[in-house]
């Protein structure tokens, strides 16, 4: 059921007939049946009458009982909503259901069951009593997932049942809903980078300059607008009053680069070194929206969420939480990838002005490194944090042979590169990498870690 969306069924609605209705019975119900039958079988040969009757009311009962609650014609609306349909990993969701008695009888005693997966909970099971004409109930029940992803709920089943427990038949809902549950994210603090120039820092629009008068494009008379930017060549075109537009704002970019190579990554489950690079990429995104910018998400086979444009940037002129809802949602169903190159990252990165990147890399060997320090030099300001997975896998410790290495040469290309250990937590990285261009800059030979941009 969708939300807010009711759905009916009849008790009388049947896909296979009276024999499907016999599948109903119940345990008792076929006891009683069996029953029946063997003490009339007994009363035959016997030569017994009372026995005989007994054996057929006996086998009668559960009959009649089946016979009754098929027969039956009474209306049953359901519907679902999700509180709230979109949670993080860990947080919990709860569910209601409503269901209503649209016919003109009363039903008899109803056990209200809900699919989910496992993942999710037990499956929820509700026993209703007799729902009065036009009377209605209504339950709730919690869900909970330390993993992310879509998941689907429902269809709902409504199982009817005699007075007596004989028989039981079950109808089904068609519709569904979906719960998104999206990584986890942490709010980060405000920074600001060495060498900031106008164009970030706080996310500050800027204003591209008109050319001339003959360059604008004029748009239709508002109530209210300004007189003295009343357009009179386009007006005496047009035939009506028109006006120059306004200075269109251009925020500043930030790109958020997430490395899905499955062999970057080693172990799996929530703790894992790739769903805390997709929390990562989640937190850093929702806090440079928050702070203005124009955000793309981007991974490495190339693919980013769809934004405003061909460029697959969003949030200048949509609101940030649609944007952030939009990439959180691709997020919650990130899976890693098969490929295994940053190659088509860099192709994209390649084309044009992507501002501040911000990236999630996996484990690195010498090609990436050279793959991704090769991105820096077409982009401003850079930041990497760089996992090693193995450390993840094995506890903690010591990083792998080479880290130090890589690190240095993301450095001597311009980046800002933080390492991750196992468990660490992003916004102690965040403030990390705030205070590193000092001491980036000292590391590499020659390298430039000056930045033509900031963050905030």
């Amino acid at each position: 059921m969708a939300a807010g969306e009711p759905g009916a069924v009849e008790s009388g609605d049947d896909k296979g007939g009276l024999r499907a209705a016999l599948g109903g019975l119940t345990t008792r119900g076929r006891s009683f049946l069996a029953a029946g039958v063997a003490a009339a079988v007994c009363a035959y040969v016997l030569g017994q009458g009372d026995l005989l009757r007994v054996g057929l009311l006996l086998a009668v009962l559960p009959l009649l009982c089946v016979t009754v609650l098929y027969r039956t014609r009474y209306r049953v609306a359901g519907s679902r909503r999700l509180s709230p349909s979109r949670v993080p990993a860990g947080s919990e969701a709860r569910v209601h259901l409503r269901m209503d008695n649209v016919s003109g009888l009363p039903t008899g005693l109803l056990m209200l069951q809900d699919r989910v997966p496992y993942v999710l909970g037990p499956r929820p099971r509700f026993v209703l009593d007799r729902v009065e004409a036009g009377g209605r109930r209504e339950v709730s029940y919690k869900v909970r997932s330390d993993l992310r992803g879509r998941y689907p709920l429902g269809p709902l089943q409504l199982r009817l049942s005699d007075p007596f427990g004989m028989c039981e038949l079950t109808r089904s809902f068609s519709a569904y809903d979906t719960l998104i549950v999206i990584p986890r994210t942490e709010p980060l603090p405000t920074l600001r980078l060495a060498g900031e120039a106008s164009g970030y820092g706080d996310g500050r629009q800027r204003s591209l300059a008109l050319a001339g008068e003959d360059d604008v494009i004029p748009r239709g008379y508002r109530h209210g607008d300004d007189l003295r930017r009343v357009h009179w060549r386009s007006t005496a075109r047009y035939g009506e009053l028109m006006v120059r537009r306004e200075e269109q704002p251009q925020r500043a970019r930030c790109t958020v680069l997430l490395d899905t190579r499955q062999i970057g990554y080693q172990g799996a489950g929530p703790d894992s070194a790739f769903e805390w690079a997709v929390s990562g990429a989640a937190s850093a995104l929702v806090h440079m929206l928050e702070r203005g910018f124009a955000v793309r998400l981007l991974t490495d086979n190339g693919d980013s969420v769809p934004g405003e444009g061909s460029d697959g940037f969003a949030g200048s002129t949509q609101e940030s939480a649609d944007s952030a809802g939009l990439m959180l949602d691709t997020l919650a169903v990130v899976e890693q990838s098969d490929g295994g190159g940053l190659s088509r990252a860099h192709d994209v990165l390649r084309g044009g002005d992507e501002g501040l990147l911000i990236a999630f890399f996996g484990d690195l060997d010498e090609e990436q490194t050279a793959v991704a320090a090769r991105m820096r030099q077409r982009s401003g300001a850079a930041v990497a944090f760089v996992l090693d997975s193995g450390a993840w896998v094995h506890g903690g410790g010591e990083r792998g042979a080479g880290a130090d290495e890589r690190l240095r040469l993301l450095r001597e290309a311009g980046w800002i590169a933080v390492p991750v250990p196992a468990g660490a937590e992003l916004t102690r990285l965040w403030q990390q990498a705030g205070q590193l261009p000092d001491g980036a800059q000292s590391a590499g030979s020659g390298g430039s870690t000056g930045f033509s941009g900031g963050w905030s």
